[in-house]
Order: structure tokens, then sequence, then C-alpha cells
């Protein structure tokens, strides 16, 4: 990740997106998901994150004051919790922030998947 987005400024908002999204929207239409479907600005410095349907891969967009970052992760086993919610958005502190973008389930911080040997 970003070493700019390690470490979330203290008021940053981090929006879930509850259900999933198409991950073939960028910057555009992860804003416009923001702005319209969740009723925020996406030019307030918070974090948005997004999740695709198969539940490996999200999205981060966040406004760094001088441009819009989006940036994405792929967990190569297990799939990021997700709130059961299928609209709306739920908020997540900055230790939960991190624990989703480990694959830990931030609701309960236990590993969704440990890794084995690589060969």
């Amino acid at each position: 990740m970003h070493q700019a987005l390690a470490t979330v400024p203290p008021g940053t908002r981090v929006w879930v997106a509850a259900g999933f999204t198409d991950m073939r929207k960028g910057f555009n239409g992860l804003s416009a998901i923001a702005q319209l479907g969740l009723q925020a600005d996406p030019y307030s410095g918070h974090v948005f994150v997004f999740r695709g349907k198969r539940g490996d891969l999200i999205k981060l967009l966040w406004w760094s004051g001088d441009g819009m970052n989006l940036y994405a992760k792929r967990l190569e086993r297990g799939r990021f919790v997700w709130p059961q919610a299928l609209a709306g958005a739920v908020h997540l502190s900055a230790a939960q922030l991190s624990m989703l973008l480990e694959g830990i389930d931030w609701r309960a911080p236990q590993r969704s998947f440990t890794p084995s040997l690589a060969v």
C-alpha cells in the first residue's frame, strides 16, 4: 500500500460500501458511487473502500489534497470480510481498516487464511 495511506490521518473516516461493486470501475465510477450512492464527498479526504463480487479484490479511493488516489489489493487466498448489509456504508476505524487489508476479520480479529510454505 502507498506510504501516504499507510496511516490514516486523524479525523479521516473510512467508508466501506456495503454489497459488491463492479471492479471495472475506476476513479470516476467509484467517485460517483461515493457521491451518489453513499451521499459522501469523494474529495473530503476520507477513504472509500469497495469490494468485488468474488470478495478477493478491494479498491480504495482517497483524495490526498492534490489528486485522487486509487489503490487495489487482491488476496491470493481467502476473502475480504465484508458487512452483511446490501446497501449503504459501514464506517471503520483506522485499526479495522488495517485488519481488513491484511485479510483479518475486523469484527473479531483472526486471520481468515494462514499461508503455508510456498514450495
